[in-house]
This record gives C-alpha cells, sequence and structure tokens, in this order.
C-alpha cells in the first residue's frame, strides 16, 4: 500500500491511444467515468490522449488529440493503432513529458513512457489466460503480448474486484502489493428505482461476445415459456448480429441509449446475467440501483459484487439458469429492496479514491 507522506504526484496522462468509442463494453464506461472523476481532485492534474477516432471522448479533464494514431475493433486494427503509437513514440512521449504517472487504462502500455515517469496500468481480468478456448489465436497473442507484458512492467496494476486481483496474481505472478483493487461505481442518482408493476419480458444488457453466453440464456428462456408462453427477452448491446437467428419472442435492440436502457432496468421483470466470466460486472449494479430484480452467474467475480442482494445460478446449465430467472420473479420485491441498498455501496468516489491512491504508490516505487 502506499504511503499516504507520499506527495500526491502533480500530473498524470491517461493514454488510451487503444480506445474504440462505442466498442469496449464496460472497460469503456470505466474508462469515461476516470476522465470525469479526476477533474475534481485537489492538486492533480489529469489529461487524456486519444487516438484521432476518439475524439471528444473524455467528459471533465482537459483531452489531447494523437492525429497519428487510428484504431479499431478488429485485432488487426487494433494492432494497427498500437503500431502508429509506436512508431510516433517520440511525438506521443513529447506530448506527456509534464506526465509524473502515465495510467494505461486499456492496458496496452504503448508507446512505453519514459524512464522516471511511473507506470500504472488497468487490467479488468485475465480472461484470456482463464478462458482461453473462447479466442481466436491472434487474440490469445495480441493480449499475451500487449495485456501481459504491460502488467509485469508496471509499477502498479488497478484492477476492479479481488477475484481478478487474485487471478492476475496467480497466472502473471505479479507481487499482490503491486495490484490494486478499485471497485467500479454507480451513480445512483442517474437512476430511479421502480418498486411497483413490472412487466413481462427478461433483460439481457450485453455484448455479443461468446463469454457472455446467451445461448444458454436463450434456452433457459424456452423452458420458462413452456409454463409462461408471454414471457419474453429483450438484448441490448453491441455485437448482437453474431447471435444468428434468434426465436420470434427475442426483442434484439443493440445499442441503445442510456435513457432506453434505464427504461428497461425499471420495467424488466428480472435482469438476468448469465456471463461465464466477469472481472467486475456493472450492469448488475445498475439494474439494482433501478429496481430491477437481478439473477447473476455464480462465475467469476459476480458472487462478490452482487452478494446476497442477486439469485445465483450456475452460468453453464440452462435449467439451472431458469430456476434463477423464476427464483428471482417470485422473490421479486426483497431483491427489489436489497438490490437498491446494495448498489448504493458501489461509489465513483470510492473508485477515485483508490486510484489517487495507486497513482501514489506507484510515484513512491519509481522514485527508489
Amino acid at each position: 500500500m502506499p504511503d499516504t507522506r507520499t506527495p500526491l504526484p502533480t500530473n498524470v496522462a491517461l493514454s488510451m491511444l487503444t480506445l474504440v468509442r462505442g466498442g469496449m463494453g464496460g472497460s469503456e464506461t470505466y474508462a469515461r467515468m476516470l476522465t470525469e472523476l479526476l477533474s475534481g481532485v485537489d492538486g492533480l492534474s489529469a489529461t487524456a490522449f486519444v487516438p484521432a477516432t476518439a475524439a471528444g471522448f473524455s467528459a471533465g479533464i482537459p483531452e489531447v488529440v494523437i492525429g497519428q494514431v487510428r484504431g479499431g475493433p478488429s485485432t488487426t486494427e487494433r494492432l494497427t493503432a498500437v503500431g502508429s503509437a509506436i512508431v510516433h513514440a517520440r511525438a506521443v512521449r513529447a506530448a506527456m513529458s509534464d506526465a509524473d504517472v502515465v495510467h494505461y487504462p486499456f492496458a496496452v502500455m504503448a508507446p512505453t513512457p519514459a524512464r522516471r515517469q511511473a507506470r500504472v496500468q488497468t487490467m479488468h481480468d485475465v480472461q484470456h489466460l482463464d478462458l482461453p478456448h473462447l479466442f481466436s489465436r491472434a487474440e490469445l497473442l495480441y493480449r499475451r503480448h500487449f495485456y501481459d507484458r504491460a502488467a509485469r512492467s508496471a509499477d502498479v496494476v488497478i484492477t476492479i474486484s479481488e477475484f481478478a486481483r487474485q487471478r492476475i496474481v496467480d497466472l502473471l505472478g505479479i507481487p499482490a502489493d503491486r495490484v490494486e483493487v478499485s471497485p467500479l461505481g454507480v451513480d445512483t442518482s442517474r437512476y430511479i428505482a421502480n418498486r411497483g408493476q413490472r412487466e413481462r419480458f427478461v433483460l439481457y444488457p450485453a455484448r455479443g461476445w461468446p463469454h457472455k453466453n446467451h445461448a444458454r440464456l436463450i434456452q433457459a428462456m424456452a423452458t420458462l415459456r413452456r409454463e409462461q408462453p408471454d414471457l419474453r427477452l429483450v438484448l441490448t448491446g453491441g455485437g448482437l448480429d453474431s447471435l444468428g437467428a434468434l426465436p420470434e419472442w427475442v426483442d434484439r435492440r443493440g445499442l441503445v441509449s442510456e435513457a432506453e436502457l434505464h427504461a428497461l432496468y425499471r420495467s424488466a421483470a428480472v435482469m438476468a446475467f448469465p456471463s461465464l466470466y466477469e472481472g467486475f460486472g456493472l450492469p448488475p449494479l445498475e439494474a439494482m440501483a433501478s429496481g430491477c430484480p437481478v439473477a447473476v452467474s455464480s462465475a467469476g467475480s459476480l458472487p462478490e459484487v452482487c452478494g446476497a442482494a442477486a439469485i445465483l445460478f450456475d452460468p453453464a446449465d440452462p435449467e439451472a439458469i431458469a430456476d434463477g430467472i423464476a427464483t428471482a420473479m417470485r422473490d421479486a420485491e426483497r431483491l427489489t429492496t436489497a438490490g437498491i441498498s446494495h448498489a448504493a455501496g458501489f461509489t465513483w468516489d470510492r473508485c477515485r479514491d483508490a486510484h489517487v491512491a495507486a497513482y501514489r504508490h506507484a510515484a513512491q516505487i519509481r522514485s527508489k
């Protein structure tokens, strides 16, 4: 842990040159919130550095656009962005030369900072090491080179749950005292909790990535519909076309506005989250803040994050998923009350303070 007597670093650079707006799920939400939260820290000056394709991303701190870097969602496009950052390393380092700490919220440390600058990397999870069969060979090589090497060279690694921290320590061999946990937050003022009647649909807000486990959820819903034929499934998130043809009772909405997602949280009978792996899992907390009963996978960090405020189920068993959703529907009143209270304990201020402590810790390590 950092010595609180160590002076707070004056300047922090958030190096986000692999950012793809609208294509990075919860990690994008986290990074944007970070640009808002760091704007209010006394004595700390933070600046965001983004590629040309992500101009205007930052919410509260100054932003510098690195025009030579352009990225995209595919592995090839990300490699192009990384390559451009490395080719133009001298110009990028010059732009960040005032920083005492360089923080990489999207894990990839490209280019590496100057020797005097402390290095902080955020690694949300090590899913590629725990579930390598879900990744292409190209993606595995990319992550092992650009994520894992960066983590081992960082002064401090920030992660988002105790589960993720332990996996990073175990699988990457990083000393435990160099991995800091900063749980994500929920701004409960942005959500209106519904304690009353709910509509006849189950909501799953998740991108169409393999570990999100959509197929088993659809099987579970088919089971539930044998006795509740009016029950529907609503899917939101990017990349849902990859799921192929879906039953007529599945509403594939894709990317939706924040207002529409909040309305869905308020009206859904249950928010189901059958993910096979999560470093944190923000949507269950957002649903709780909206008063929505939640049923979640027992895998990864989800039991840690959701506690007793959600129904847990085995995500590998469609029957167990169906039972979990049905139980959440029956226990809706208790779950609504418990969820609202539970979500209130996860604040962005707590997340911000953990980052400030990590910056101090990194600066302390680099100064030795």
